[in-house]
C-alpha cells in the first residue's frame, strides 16, 4: 500500500483553523474535532499532520515567525539609521498584530504563560526574530547613534515588553484600537531615552575619523615604491 504525502498546503490550511479557534475557545475548550470542522478535514487527517492538540499550538508560530524574520531583514538592509530601524521594527510589529487578531490573542495569551513552549523549535524561531531587534540596538551604539553606555538587552526587553502590554491590552479590552497610530509616539519614547548625546555623537565621530587617518596612513606605500 503506497504511503500518502504529506501536503504542505493541508498542513498550513490546519494550523490556520487551528489558530482561528484557539484563539475563539481557549486552548483548554478547543478540541481537535472542533480544529477538523474549521479546517474541513476529518481527526485523522490531523493526527496524520500533528501527534496532540499541544503540538499543534506549539507548531502556530514557527513559520509566521520565520517568514517575519526573513521580511524584517530585508526591510531593515534598505534603512540605514539604526533609529530608523527601530520605527520600522516597531510598525512591522505592530501593524502585524493589529491585521492579525487571533494569532495576537494566540501568542500572547496561550503560548505565552506556557512553560513547555520554551521548549520548542518554534521558541527558537521566534527568538531568532528577536534577535534581529538586539542586532538594531548593538548596531546604533557601535556607530554612536545611541547612548554607549546601553545594555542592549534591556533596551530590546523595555521595547518587547511595551510591544506586549499593548497587544494584550488590544485582546482583552479592545483598547488601544489602532495599534499603528502608536508606532511614532512610541519610537520617540524610546529614542529618546536611548539616542547619544550630541557631544558623544561629536566625540564618536573623531575617533572614528581618527581611526580611519591612521588606517590610510598605514596602508600607505613606502616613498621609495610610490608611483611605480
Amino acid at each position: 500500500m503506497a504511503v500518502q504525502k504529506k501536503s504542505p498546503t493541508r498542513k498550513e490550511q490546519i494550523l490556520q483553523a487551528a489558530e482561528q479557534v484557539f484563539a475563539q475557545k481557549g486552548f483548554h475548550d478547543a478540541t481537535i474535532a472542533d480544529v477538523a470542522r474549521k479546517a474541513k478535514v476529518s481527526e485523522a487527517t490531523i493526527y496524520e499532520y500533528f501527534p496532540s492538540k499541544e503540538e499543534l499550538l506549539f507548531l502556530i508560530p514557527g513559520a509566521t515567525a520565520r517568514r517575519g524574520k526573513e521580511n524584517l531583514e530585508h526591510v531593515l538592509r534598505l534603512i540605514r539609521s539604526a533609529a530608523d530601524k527601530i520605527r520600522a521594527f516597531l510598525y512591522d510589529h505592530l501593524n502585524f498584530y493589529q491585521n492579525h487578531p487571533d494569532y495576537a490573542s494566540v501568542s500572547m495569551l496561550i503560548l505565552k504563560p506556557n512553560r513547555k513552549f520554551v521548549e520548542t523549535e518554534a521558541y527558537k524561531d521566534v527568538q531568532e526574530l528577536a534577535r534581529v531587534l538586539l542586532q538594531v540596538i548593538k548596531e546604533g551604539m557601535a556607530s554612536g547613534e545611541f547612548r554607549s553606555d546601553l545594555d542592549p538587552y534591556l533596551v530590546r526587553s523595555a521595547i518587547l515588553g511595551t510591544i506586549e502590554h499593548l497587544v494584550v491590552r488590544r485582546v482583552l479590552l479592545g483598547k488601544p484600537e489602532n495599534l499603528i497610530a502608536l508606532v511614532d509616539p512610541l519610537t520617540d519614547l524610546i529614542l529618546g531615552g536611548i539616542k547619544a548625546p550630541e557631544e558623544e555623537k561629536a566625540w564618536h565621530f573623531q575617533v572614528n575619523l581618527g581611526a580611519e587617518k591612521k588606517e590610510a596612513v598605514e596602508r600607505r606605500p613606502p616613498l621609495k615604491n610610490r608611483g611605480k
